[in-house]
């Protein structure tokens, strides 16, 4: 039950009473910020998810990074040069500090990138593709590459740089590996050269960051503190960004937004993000888990995953869940960049209760059965609520669906562990290009993060083969047919169902500043909060 006072703000929030007054006004650089979920983990490479992600590259930074535009800059490198097809040369930044004060240098980045190689790094696919780092002095590091790599720069701009001394000292020069629930210091504790410092942690309850006094860059925003705190549910961070008790929500619900334009010291910061949406499908055991189907799988049948992807209406979706706020596709990559914004690529499935109900027939299965549905509910938009209507359509195939929502790190570390019948997901970011999806879901499961996000454990030796040319194809024409070769192979199997790509509205108090980028990455340093 609501309390009196959440029903009030809920109500101020909706509009349908005048806002509460807020609250005294907090230190004018001070940013007190929420979303759904909270940061997995401290440590840089033990989980690739976008939250993780942006609250760690406060603290830590890249060797290449992005602008406002997400275009690449320089960061920790100042200048980096092609050797040869499969050599790069980086200069470093020098006078550059990490936060207890040691130097950075060429030891940090080769110990950073081998750290991140390690088996139980999230980034290891990006980390490999970069090839060995080797030292030339205290300021220079070459990279030799085990092939061709395209994208060898926005490779770079995932890989986050740690201290050496600092992991040595602390015994944190291992990985966190997260699927096992490995306790490690790196997990709970920070240091980087960002501009950004942490000062406390307190997982599912609240995180506490201040400026780095001694950062080496520019600042252009006037934060000086920063507070995080989780808020699950909807409802109630609507009502803490409109009584003023946060400045800043991530993820506002779609369907609060009209209301909250409307609201006075409130405003809405809208656009598409870099992110796919879709389904997961086990298409690797002989017997589907979690499912009435006993002794066979019915994933492993296209005529099935067929019939699954052709009953879902995905314009009621868009309409009816997502308030408009999602762009429904058929093309597996977060932006349409990545498909080369080709409409036959983009193209879905038809949607078509009979031609579905056929091809289930057809496999065997004209009485459906019955599977569970991994789901997050506090990581993408409207997660849950996806999996509820996905499962309500499918029960006109006579398909039973029960839908497992829980917190994102749960559901990932299930997901990693492979135990999953099918599962909803999304991927993402500041790589437009097609290889940031490519390696890591449709090749094949193999080593060195090749195949890592493959979680329905498909076996594809034709769509392996193109994506491994893809990925070291340095002729751009001869690249791109190959994508387009990978991308029709996907939408033939379907060992992915394509759902939309999300667009991601932020919602702030009105004296707050920020730099909207579609990769949903909020740069602290570029925050301006004023006064009230």
């Amino acid at each position: 039950m609501k309390s009196p006072l959440l029903a009030c703000l809920l109500s101020a929030a909706l509009g349908l009473l005048a806002p509460a007054p807020a609250p005294a006004p907090a230190h004018a650089q001070t940013l007190r910020w929420a979303s759904a979920g909270d940061p997995l983990t401290l440590d840089p490479y033990a989980q690739n998810e976008t939250l993780t992600n942006t609250v760690n590259g406060q603290i830590y930074e890249f060797l290449v990074t992005r602008d406002p535009q997400l275009n690449l800059v320089p960061q920790l490198a100042t200048e980096w040069k092609q050797l040869g097809p499969q050599s790069w040369r980086l200069k470093l930044r020098p006078g550059v500090k990490f936060h207890d004060g040691r130097p950075f240098t060429a030891d940090d980045v080769v110990f950073s990138i081998q750290r991140a190689q390690q088996p139980s790094s999230q980034i290891a696919m990006y980390a490999n593709a970069v090839g060995e780092p080797r030292k030339v002095d205290e300021l220079t590091v070459e990279f030799k590459l085990p092939q061709v790599n395209p994208v060898f720069l926005q490779h770079l701009a995932t890989l986050y740089i740690m201290s050496r001394g600092w992991a040595e000292a602390h015994k944190a020069t291992r990985t966190q590996d997260f699927s096992s629930k490995e306790e490690s210091y790196a997990a709970f504790n920070a240091n980087g050269t960002g501009p950004f410092m942490l000062v406390s942690r307190a997982p599912d309850s609240k995180t506490v960051f201040k400026r780095n006094p001694k950062y080496w860059g520019q600042i252009e925003g006037n934060v000086q503190e920063v507070i995080y705190t989780p808020i699950k549910s909807d409802a109630t961070r609507t009502a803490a960004l409109v009584s003023g008790e946060v400045d800043f929500v991530l993820d506002p619900s779609p369907r609060d937004l009209e209301n909250l334009s409307r609201t006075p010291g409130v405003k809405i910061i809208n656009g598409p993000e870099n992110r796919i949406i879709f389904i997961g499908l086990d298409q690797g055991r002989d017997e589907l888990l979690y499912s009435n189907v006993k002794g066979k799988n019915p994933f492993k049948d296209v005529r099935v995953r067929r019939a699954l992807y052709q009953a879902i209406d995905i314009e009621l979706i868009k309409t009816k869940l997502m308030n408009g706020q999602s762009a429904p596709t058929g093309a597996l990559v977060p932006s349409p960049l990545g498909s080369f914004k080709d409409p036959a690529l983009e193209a879905r499935l038809p949607y078509d209760l009979a031609a579905a109900k056929k091809l289930l027939a057809e496999a065997g299965y004209a009485n459906g059965f019955e599977f569970t549905l991994d789901c997050p509910n506090n990581r993408y938009v409207n997660d849950e609520r996806i999996c509820m209507t996905l499962a309500s359509q499918w029960a006109k195939l006579g398909i039973k669906t029960r839908v497992n929502a829980q917190p994102k790190g749960l559901i990932f570390s299930k997901l990693e562990q492979l135990d999953t019948s099918a599962y909803l997901f999304g991927w993402g970011g500041s790589i437009t290009d097609p290889e940031s999806i490519f390696t890591s879901h449709f090749r094949n499961r193999g080593e060195k993060g090749v195949g890592e996000y493959n979680r329905g454990n498909f076996k594809d030796d034709e769509l392996d083969a193109l994506v491994a040319a893809s990925s070291k194809e340095p002729d751009e024409a001869k690249r791109q047919q190959l994508i387009k070769q990978a991308f029709r192979r996907q939408a033939e199997q379907v060992h992915y169902i394509p759902l939309h790509r999300q667009f991601i509205p932020w919602a702030a108090r009105s004296n707050v500043e920020v730099v909207h980028r579609p990769d949903n990455w909020l740069e602290w340093r570029w925050v301006t909060v004023g006064s009230k």
